[in-house]
């Protein structure tokens, strides 16, 4: 659990320290629609180098690909596909102007929540 943490929490920072502007957006829209108790933003654009809208001669800007994984209690009483729509309308914007992909883990506090022995 201590690595985990350890990791996600490298990712955070290296995630936050070369950010684009896609990213950022992404970030700052999430932030202020869901409160997030943990947003983790990865930018998974450089698996896909070879689309054209990666490539800077295209006027790519090489954010096109993410994986966001985000626990907020505003995903209480939705489904699955109740709260990928909330982040997919939040980041419409982004999609009409590159965004491609997005991988989504959305969970609530008490889903994240460790289980006690015995609580099963």
């Amino acid at each position: 659990m201590l690595l985990r943490n350890l990791c996600s929490a490298f990712r955070t920072f290296s995630t936050m320290a070369s950010s684009g502007p896609v990213e950022a957006s992404i970030r700052s829209k999430l932030t202020t629609l869901l409160r997030p108790s943990s947003l983790i933003i990865s930018n998974d654009s450089w698996q896909h180098r070879h689309h054209a809208a990666m490539r800077a001669q295209n006027g790519g800007s090489g954010e096109t690909h993410f994986s966001v994984e985000v626990v907020s209690s505003e995903f209480e009483g939705k489904t699955t596909i109740q709260r990928h729509r909330m982040v997919h309308a939040a980041l419409s914007g982004e999609f009409t102007q590159g965004l491609h992909s997005l991988s989504l883990k959305t969970r609530t506090p008490s889903e994240v929540q460790p289980m006690s022995p015995g609580s099963h």
